[in-house]
């Protein structure tokens, strides 16, 4: 099909040119202001200037670690790409589905809604750290004996956030299984099985 020459304006301000220009100009006034007002990031060691670097201590998997991080760098990032700790998934990367959980100071998080700054004196534990001596953790092994994975994408996000809710309540209700992992998302469906490992694995940390 032929295309049609685009007409163009004479040096005219056009009604198109007109509300483009006053939409960009409202967005800049109501963004700006905003970012200018957050000039820094609270920390546990005081506030980091925002699109500054930090160099930050921390403990991941029982190993103390000091890196530079920027301002805006998530504790996924440095798990992923700094320390090649990949257990962890870039699945949506919005905290919608729970593929990123690891525990921080043994409490789950998602580690892509985590800025790295804020683990400054704290300790990460990933997947990668939760066995010991080539022993899986009873998490780990009743996911396995239970068939509480399939494609196995989103496991690593089960594991670790019942390995901290298993820390917490150690006896807990099927309701209480299913609010617990109610923020990480199976899409294999595989939910029953999960629910049956999580009680699975609450008896072999009892019985430990």
């Amino acid at each position: 099909m032929e295309k049609r020459p685009v007409r163009r304006s004479s040096g005219r301000v056009t009604r198109r040119d007109f509300l483009k220009g006053m939409g960009t100009g409202a967005l800049s006034s109501a963004v700006l202001p905003g970012l200018m007002a957050q000039d820094a990031i609270p920390t546990k060691k005081g506030r980091v200037p925002v699109f500054d670097r930090k160099t930050i201590s921390l403990t991941v998997n029982g190993a103390a670690l000091t890196l530079p991080v920027a301002a805006n760098e998530t504790l996924l990032d440095v798990l992923r790409e700094r320390l090649d700790l990949t257990g962890a998934k870039r699945v949506c990367d919005r905290g919608e589905c729970g593929g990123f959980t690891v525990l921080l100071d043994g409490a789950p998080v998602y580690a892509c809604m985590t800025l790295a700054v804020r683990t400054d004196g704290r300790s990460v534990t990933t997947v990668e750290g939760l066995a010991k001596g080539g022993k899986l953790h009873p998490v780990q092994a009743a996911f396995v004996e239970n068939d509480g994975y399939q494609c196995g994408y989103c496991t690593p996000g089960f594991i670790m956030t019942t390995a901290g809710f298993l820390a917490a309540n150690p006896s807990p209700s099927l309701d209480q299984i299913k609010g617990a992992l109610s923020g990480n998302l199976c899409r294999c469906g595989n939910y029953a099985k999960i629910y049956k490992a999580v009680a699975a694995a609450a008896d072999k940390m009892k019985g430990a």
